[in-house]
């Protein structure tokens, strides 16, 4: 089976390229263990090939911490987590008592929430548990209550109301009867996002084995709409979010508001009224309400006319929702069914997810009267924190506190991990907020005075800048093109050594949010900072790019310890008094010691290297495979640096070749002794002539898969007798430093590559004493920018050529992009590169997305300067005019401009303080189509060193197949803006595409920190080493483990558990528990719709999944409806043309067989079959397999001619690829005489009738339907799940195979844990789930390796 977009590590969000995830076959993690000089020193060997578990946990960070307890340990770690629950009975006033299972580690609170949830007590917020009359606590954790255990009874007892008690009620009550709308989720408020499974499955998946349909199926429900058919043009929208019939929720009120009698006066305070509520009923009556502290009940006061006296009926109740039932029986019927509704919706539909997910397409929505909205809205909700005693909340102690956390055993740190995610994923909401309305203006700047670009915002204790060069400090580095781009660097900067985790070093909380084409950086604040003078408080670093530069010991003891991890080389520079001062970091690194006392770390944006080809420098010339990709080029800006993916990818591939080096050397030491035992500069002169640009031959291409494991093993088994002959031999020490010199290591005893983050910094001297040391870094620097051009790209492209990754969006291929350590501003290379390979029409899809990203982000440029200068008035007739010049095929949109008569006649003359979108500029509307492609052209000319060959949106479209709805979707996401769900006519030539009131909104791109669940991931890795392995029923144990331990972190929304669940769904099918593994892929499913998006390339990936299985449990009619619904995403995001495609029609086509629909079967399979044709050749096997798919239906349909035509061009591939005796080749002969058999009994028949006339003797034809079990056995088969029979001697010896296999990996693994899985990788390490989550027994059916 192909390797899937969803194996990209989608798993992180665009913003955390950086992060492993756990598809990544982890080996992500920034900071990590000790390079293997250690190794090479003292040759014992690292904990991980002690033990014989897969990847196990790479030492702790850095090794600060104690190493990783070892597996057993763990194991009764988590026991103490998970200690048994019992069951308490809960007594509810009104209802009948039923009992809760609850775990000793649970608090008191949980159950609070349980009780608020729940159908039949959900109305009740105010009220205390009591055990044998005692209160219980609300924090405290039940396994510290007396007394409490199986079988203890719990009263709930109603408390009375105060202010805040009262407005919490309300809005619970609120939040009830809103909890089917989905309106939340449109505008992106509260963590609430958009889910569809539940439209395509008709609700849970559950209980379908209730209504399981067997072959008896209405034909109507396998036939698609028009628009998913093979070969169909249109690429309708409305679809992507169907009509949920929830949706229309029952109206229980018409109005809940805040009354206007509130406050109450004084004397009704004093007879307990909290606040007035004003109700209209749904018929029609108007109620006034007041909340006391004893509960609620109906006063006499009118709109016009105060009267607190209670009404009739005088009825007091506790709850609001007691109280409108009394007074409406229309509420109380409609109350009643909507909880129960809302109780039998999955959970995951409604649990919020950790970070907001935006919505580009909404259907126009009515505007409903929302009490608690409004109060929101025009309430500072700063403080409205609802656990949080005290007002706002200190940010950075909240950050730093939760890093300060003990981490010494499993417990300790699930507690912490999980304090740091809630924390950031807070700080992420509370920032994006205070960032929108900065931008909006309804935040008042420190400096009012200065002029809008310059000011400076602090917003709930979080600061906030624009990015803009304020004060010309990057004046050096490209003014505000260098501005613009410094917090992102900033953003990475703080990942990585948030990830390097040293204790006693601290970053801010720092989140970076694009809206309204501003950029805005938010940030947590050093305690102190606003006191004093910037060059009074930084006490390392430098303040003006390296003119004066201090440095303090603590600091640079800090700071050692995360060189190792970052590659950092601790180096020496001069400051302005000409004296040197030593610096472990680049200059711009400030070190400044708060009014807490602790050391912060801040300006972090030079974290890795400057990229060389991007930064021209008089005088040095770069090596000549950058000079033959016309490198170097000059940038808008000088802030280009590395990705950290890139340096760990390149110290990688010099730590082979270094070893390589060694390993020469040494055997040929050993030869010359056999020889003559007096040469000594035997092998001498190798190492000092070879370069370090010219490696060993078959590096030149980047490691060629052709060095197999056992290669690297040898490597690891010299380094070994390198280690061993370190203590005796000169000549050993000589080779180690002939080899360190070759690769540039800063060590001459051991292999250490390092970067000095400050070559070719502009502004920044180093010491005479230093020039040999900063030649060397040059040197390698240049060959770090060559390594990128010479290895990683062609790697990359090697690996879309061979459909090892498999993007589908912008968003997939930058993600693999990044993974590789490639940046963006390399896509037009990428491109050159893929139409120059000689299998182009194989890449053509990664030629499309590539298209459709250039073009797609040349307008996002063009777009954030566009918004810049538009006035809030005019947003949506800006943004729509925009649109309509980038994508309508409409000549000359006008633009409308905010209508004449609302203009004032009083100009303001005052325009000091307006805010940063406040200019009242129409520049905006005089654009034309032509202007706007012009400008994408030389955009992606400038940017991109790219040209693109179009005028207009039409030729673009014609020139590279692009869609327009696609584009569509990629600006929209890209920028932040939401549409109206409805069918947009692109190319009309009389009117405009959009108009304004399309446009419904726009929302903020926000990028953050991802923290991570360090142990729950080692567990993931763990699980899948074994999985791999073939022991299943371990793995899968390790992964169950994972879950609990993510969920313990992250909660229960996360990218990561999806993965988790994924697997788990996989795993349990495999091993034949299709209900498992329906339940877990079902959860798979609504997570990644939920936390990823709707259409997001992942998505469709778990909706293939989940087809499988449903098909497995014989749910025919949903699983097609799920495949249909997968097709329609994959047309909407990329269009037909694409490999996956092949992969979903044999999906469709095989179960449309299934249900005997074979007309429709053949339109799907025989689409498959064009598309893999094209995509893997005629010849692959791939297509063999298609062929006899198609085959099959063509003999249930009786035309054998076609049948055996098809099948015996499968027969032809299986032979020339597999041999005559591979067994593939003898089914394939098999099925042909089979055909023949039955295509000579049809003749025969045939030629009877024609003989005979009709009264000829007829034995009835055998037409076969195909079985379930056959149609599942080759669905299986294309999905890349195979069920091997195997005996238990040979289940024995695969095991004992692996193992082996396993350990080799291992010992070419063991070097750098930390690094990420690279081209130069012995194998692309877990980049596919397929390689990392299957047995071998489920491995990819057309590898012939595998068969037999």
């Amino acid at each position: 089976m192909v390797i899937k977009t969803d194996e990209l590590p989608a798993a992180a969000p665009a913003d955390s390229a950086r992060e492993p995830s756990p598809q990544a076959g982890g080996k992500g993690r920034p900071g990590a263990a000790e390079l293997p000089s250690v190794m090479l020193l003292n040759g014992d060997c690292p904990e991980s090939l002690k033990k014989e578990e897969g990847p196990a946990e790479p030492p702790r960070e850095n090794g600060l911490d104690e190493t990783e307890p070892g597996e057993e340990t763990t194991g009764q770690e988590v026991i103490v987590i998970q200690d048994t629950g019992f069951s308490v009975k809960i007594l509810a006033p009104g209802i009948e008592p039923f009992s809760l299972q609850v775990s000793p580690q649970e608090m008191v609170q949980e159950i609070h929430q349980v009780l608020m949830d729940r159908e039949d007590t959900c109305h009740r917020t105010c009220f205390s548990l009591h055990l044998d009359g005692n209160m219980l606590d609300h924090f405290s954790e039940l396994r510290s209550v007396e007394g409490l255990q199986e079988g203890s009874v719990l009263r709930v007892v109603e408390e009375p109301y105060t202010v805040r008690e009262a407005r919490i009620h309300v809005r619970h009550v609120r939040d009830l009867l809103k909890s089917l709308d989905p309106s939340d989720a449109f505008n992106g408020v509260d963590c609430n996002s958009l889910s569809f499974l539940s439209v395509f499955t008709d609700g849970d998946l559950g209980d379908s084995g209730k209504r399981k349909k067997g072959l008896e199926m209405d034909p109507i429900d396998c036939t698609p709409p028009e628009y998913i058919l093979p070969g169909s043009r249109e690429r309708p929208l409305c679809p992507l979010q169907p009509q949920n019939r929830d949706w229309k929720p029952l109206q229980c009120l018409k109005v809940l508001t805040m009354s206007g009698w509130n406050p109450p006066p004084g004397n009704r305070r004093m007879h307990g009224d909290l606040m007035y509520l004003f109700v209209i009923t749904a018929e029609d009556r108007q109620v006034s309400i007041t909340a006391s502290t004893r509960g609620f009940y109906l006063n006499q006061s009118t709109a016009y006319h105060f009267n607190p006296k209670p009404a009739s009926p005088r009825f007091l109740s506790h709850s609001l929702v007691e109280l409108l039932n009394q007074i409406s029986p229309t509420f109380k019927k409609n109350f009643a069914a909507l909880q129960k509704k809302r109780v039998q919706r999955h959970p995951f539909e409604r649990i919020a997810t950790p970070f907001q997910v935006y919505s580009w397409t909404a259907p126009q929505a009515e505007h409903a009267m929302d009490c608690v909205r409004a109060e929101d809205a025009y309430t500072s909700r700063l403080g409205y924190e609802e656990h949080i005693p005290g007002q706002t909340r200190d940010w950075n102690e909240e950050l730093q506190t939760t890093r300060e956390l003990p981490r010494k055993n499993l417990p300790e740190r699930l507690l912490r991990e999980r304090a740091i995610f809630k924390v950031h994923s807070d700080f992420t909401a509370a920032a994006t907020r205070g960032a929108m309305a900065v931008i909006d203006g309804n935040v008042m700047a420190i400096n009012p005075s200065e002029e809008t670009k310059m000011q400076m915002f602090i917003w709930n204790n979080i600061f906030f800048s624009l990015g803009f060069d304020v004060r010309d400090h990057y004046k050096d580095f490209g003014g505000d093109v260098a501005a613009y781009v410094a917090p992102t660097n900033d953003l990475n900067g703080v990942r990585t050594y948030n990830a390097v985790d040293v204790e006693g070093l601290y970053t801010l909380g720092t989140v970076v949010v694009d809206y309204r084409g501003y950029r805005v950086t938010a940030q947590s604040i050093i305690p102190g900072i606003l006191e004093r003078d910037q060059e009074q408080s930084v006490i390392y670093g430098s303040i003006d790019f390296g003119k004066t530069v201090v440095s303090h010991p603590r600091y640079l003891e800090l700071l050692e310890r995360t060189s190792r991890p970052l590659k950092i080389l601790r180096h020496r520079v001069l400051n302005d008094r000409d004296e040197e001062v030593e610096l472990c970091s680049s200059v711009e690194c400030k070190g400044i010691i708060g009014n807490d006392g602790r050391h912060y770390i801040l300006d972090l944006l030079r974290t890795f290297p400057p990229d060389l080809n991007f930064l021209p420098v008089p005088g040095e010339a770069l090596p000549e495979e950058c000079a033959r990709a016309g490198f170097p080029r000059a940038h808008r800006h000088k802030l280009c640096c590395l990705r950290q993916e890139l340096v760990d990818a390149f110290v990688e591939h010099r730590y082979l070749l270094f070893m390589k080096l060694a390993a020469l050397q040494l055997m040929q030491q050993k030869a010359s002794k056999m020889e003559s035992p007096t040469s000594l500069e035997n092998g001498d002169g190798l190492s000092s002539e070879s370069k370090p640009d010219a490696p060993p031959a078959p590096e030149a291409g980047g490691e060629e898969e052709g060095s197999s494991a056992s290669g690297l093993a040898t490597v690891k088994e010299l380094a070994e007798t390198v280690a061993s002959d370190d203590g005796t031999d000169p000549r050993g020490r000589e080779v180690i430093r002939n080899a360190c010199k070759a690769v540039g290591s800063i060590s001459s005893t051991a292999f250490d590559v390092r970067f000095n983050p400050d070559i070719f910094s502009p502004g920044v001297r180093f010491p005479e004493s230093c020039q040999e040391e900063v030649r060397d870094q040059k040197q390698l620097l240049k060959d770090a920018a060559a390594f990128l051009l010479s290895c990683q790209i062609p790697g990359l492209v090697k690996d879309f050529t061979d459909h090892a990754v498999l993007p589908m969006d912008g968003a997939t291929l930058a993600e693999v992009m990044r993974q590789r350590g490639i940046n963006m501003r390399y896509l037009g290379k990428v491109l050159d590169l893929v139409m120059r390979s000689p299998a182009r029409d194989q890449l053509d899809h990664i030629y499309k997305i590539g298209i459709g990203e250039l073009i797609t982000r040349s307008a996002k440029h063009i777009f954030k300067t566009y918004l810049q200068g538009v006035e809030l008035s005019g947003l949506s007739a800006a943004i729509s005019h925009f649109l309509n010049c980038f994508l309508s095929s409409y000549p000359n949109p006008v633009a409308h401009l905010p209508a004449d008569e609302l203009i004032s006649k009083k100009r303001n003359r005052r325009r000091r303080n307006r805010p940063p979108g406040a200019a009242d500029n129409t520049a905006w509307a005089v654009m034309t189509p032509q202007e706007l492609w012009k400008n994408i052209c030389q955009e992606a000319k400038n940017y991109f060193d790219f040209s693109l060959e179009c005028e207009t949106v039409d030729q673009a479209v014609e020139t590279y197949g692009l869609q327009k709805i696609t584009l569509l979707r990629e600006i929209s996401l890209k920028t932040g803006i939401q549409i109206l769900l409805k069918e947009y006519s692109f190319d009309s030539r009389h009117k405009p595409a959009f108009t304004e009131e399309d446009v419904l909104n726009i929302f903020p791109v926000v990028k953050h920190v991802n923290p991570k669940a360090s142990d729950a991931f080692h567990f993931f890795q763990s699980g899948q080493a074994k999985v791999q392995q073939g022991f299943l029923k371990e793995g899968c144990e390790l992964i169950n483990e994972a879950l609990n331990l993510f969920n313990n972190v992250y909660g229960a929304m996360h990218v990561e558990i999806c993965a988790c669940l994924r697997l788990l769904a996989r795993l349990h099918y495999i091993m034949g528990d299709y209900a498992e593994a329906l339940s877990n892929q079902q959860k798979a499913v609504l997570m990644s719709e939920r936390v990823m998006g709707i259409e997001h390339p992942n998505t469709i990936q778990e909706y293939m999944h989940l087809a499988l299985y449903c098909f497995a449990s014989s749910q025919l009619s949903t699983a097609l409806s799920l495949l249909y619904r997968a097709r329609y995403l994959t047309l909407l995001v990329f269009g037909e043309d694409h490999p996956e495609m092949a992969l979903l029609d044999n999906n469709i086509g095989l179960v449309l067989h299934g249900v005997m629909e074979y007309d429709l079967s053949l339109r799907f399979l025989e689409n498959a079959l064009a598309v893999s044709t094209k995509y893997h050749g005629p010849k692959s096997l791939k297509v063999a397999l298609s062929h006899h798919l198609v085959a099959r239906v063509y003999e249930s349909k009786a035309e054998f001619r076609s049948a055996l035509q098809h099948e015996k061009e499968g027969y032809t591939i299986y032979k020339t690829q597999l041999g005559e005796d591979h067994e593939k080749t003898k089914e394939s002969s098999e099925y042909l005489k089979c055909l023949t058999q039955q295509a000579v009994a049809l003749q025969r028949t045939m030629n009877e009738i024609y003989r005979n006339g009709s009264s000829a003797n007829i034995p009835p034809l055998k037409f076969t339907a195909p079985s379930m079990a056959s149609v599942l056995e080759q669905l299986n088969v294309i999905n890349g799940i195979l069920f091997i029979p195997l005996s238990q001697k040979d289940l024995e010896n695969l095991k004992a195979e692996v193992a082996r296999r396993q350990q080799l990996q291992e010992a070419s693994r063991n070097r750098d844990k930390a690094e990420e899985p690279m081209a130069t990788e012995p194998e692309p390490v877990g980049a596919s789930e397929d390689a990392a989550t299957q047995p071998p027994a489920a491995k990819d059916p057309s590898s012939p390796s595998l068969q037999g």
